[in-house]
């Protein structure tokens, strides 16, 4: 009989083993992390983005809010718990390799029916002959149980590695929202100090216009020009006053949306506009492109999360291999409680040894196989797509910042012109040697051009901005 029993454990393992062997194969690859050598002709491997962003704003005004959104910000508050929620993932994947051992204490009350077998068997108590076993029959029990699953085909632990790399990758997630934060705050900050250089410009533009308009009333009185030339004067002023309003809406709204990005109340934002066109847009460095893999957060994270995916599908594959895990308990156990601690008597004790191994239906352990295969897949694309993104907002913003330094320069110069016709317009005007379409057309491409000239100011540091953002800077 016991070489019987050897015969049929050891067939039982030979087919439990040959069994988990039939792993259907998928096909599977890694990213493709090929890079450029250079973003252009230079070679240099010195990056903007290692620069933190306290040191490369130097505005002090816009620091504090940078540094307050930080603090307050309610999507990085939330970002924060996501990470809290991944590192108690990591601990409680740690706690499923590890064994268990639990305390449990119980008291019980039992009656058997009395036509039964063991209501039979307990109407004579063998150890008191004479006495029978009482008819409502209590139990107390206290110890220790514990249970181990052994972690042989590394399953458990590869669930743990892929919690560990998911924990990360949230980390990356904040740093990542974190550039984001301040890039958009700088822009916002710099729209801002447009939007009052604009506004100052267009009063300064509706006080010219008025004392025009004083002009050619007077003119019509002494009945130089028409009744048209000053309701056109009039026309342009209460345009630009309309304007004056948008504006100023504007500024409200812009000032707002920044309250909003630091986590506090509408109210004014504190800033010095006055120097806002003589800024200088800081230099970046863009280094070399194979630099984006390190300093993008986001390429970080998709590249976290495809280290994750590829422990999910080790995970997955070992669900075809047999599990083996072990039981034990030890305690006391007793039918009366005056013999609870009678030792040895009392004392319980049990061990026990199992293999489970799927055999019939195991569509849903394939399924989860080629799930976590398909997800793999997903993250190799998402982890390249990080890259081409990288290198695609880079190329576009560095295109950006060469080109708005082009644009500013000419359309200065033709800031300055447009000023200087407004003058001779207005004298040439006063003498009737020019007509009053001439003043308008003039005073109106002066303004726009002006207005022109502060939105190509702010395009600029909004490119300063961003290619900083794209290189990865803002997180550190």
């Amino acid at each position: 009989m016991n070489q019987l029993n050897k015969y049929l454990v050891a067939g039982t393992l030979l087919v439990v083993l040959s069994l988990s062997s039939c792993v259907p194969s998928m096909k599977l690859r890694d990213a493709d992390k090929t890079v450029p050598e250079t973003f252009s002709s230079g070679t240099d491997t010195t990056n903007t983005a290692k620069v933190r962003w306290d040191q490369f704003f130097s505005d002090p005004y816009l620091t504090a809010l940078i540094d307050t959104a930080i603090k307050n910000n309610q999507e990085l508050n939330i970002l924060m718990q996501e990470i809290n929620i991944a590192n108690n993932e990591v601990r409680a994947r740690k706690g499923e390799y590890l064994p268990s051992v639990n305390f449990g204490i119980g008291a019980g009350l039992e009656r058997v029916g009395k036509y039964t077998s063991q209501g039979v068997s307990d109407e004579v108590d063998e150890y008191e002959p004479g006495k029978h076993v009482p008819e409502h029959l209590q139990d107390y029990m206290a110890g220790f149980f514990a249970s181990w699953e052994i972690d042989i085909w590394k399953k458990l632990r590869n669930r743990k590695q892929a919690a560990m790399y998911r924990y990360l990758s949230s980390i990356e997630g904040r740093n990542f929202m974190v550039t984001r934060l301040v890039a958009e705050i700088a822009n916002s900050y710099y729209e801002l100090l447009a939007l009052d250089n604009q506004l100052a410009n267009v009063k300064q533009n509706i006080e010219i216009q008025q004392n025009a308009l004083k002009i050619v009333r007077m003119q019509k009185q002494a009945a130089k020009v028409t009744e048209l030339a000053v309701r056109k004067f009039e026309a342009e002023v209460l345009k630009n006053r309309s304007h004056q309003f948008e504006l100023q809406q504007e500024i409200i709204e812009t000032e707002n949306r920044i309250n909003f990005l630091v986590g506090r109340f509408p109210q004014t934002v504190e800033r010095n506009s006055d120097n806002f066109i003589e800024l200088v847009p800081n230099v970046v460095l863009e280094g070399v492109p194979v630099q984006l893999l390190e300093n993008r957060p986001d390429i970080r994270q998709a590249e976290l999360e495809l280290t994750a995916t590829k422990f999910d599908v080790k995970a997955a594959k070992a669900e075809f291999y047999p599990s083996f895990g072990l039981k034990a308990g030890v305690g006391l156990q007793a039918f009366n409680i005056k013999y609870f601690i009678t030792t040895p008597e009392s004392i319980l004790y049990n061990i026990a040894a199992d293999l489970v191994a799927p055999l019939v239906n195991r569509n849903a352990i394939k399924a989860g196989y080629f799930t976590s295969g398909s997800k793999q897949m997903q993250a190799v694309f998402n982890y390249e797509r990080s890259i081409l993104n990288a290198l695609v907002e880079v190329s576009n913003q560095l295109a950006m910042v060469d080109n708005l330094s082009n644009s500013y320069d000419l359309k200065k110069q033709q800031v300055e012109a447009l000023s200087q016709s407004i003058n001779i317009s207005t004298g040439l005007f006063k003498s009737a040697r020019a007509d009053y379409m001439e003043v308008l057309m003039t005073q109106r491409d002066a303004l726009e051009a002006k207005l022109e000239l502060i939105e190509t100011k702010k395009r600029q540091m909004n490119a300063s901005v961003n290619i900083y953002q794209a290189l990865g800077g803002g997180w550190r």
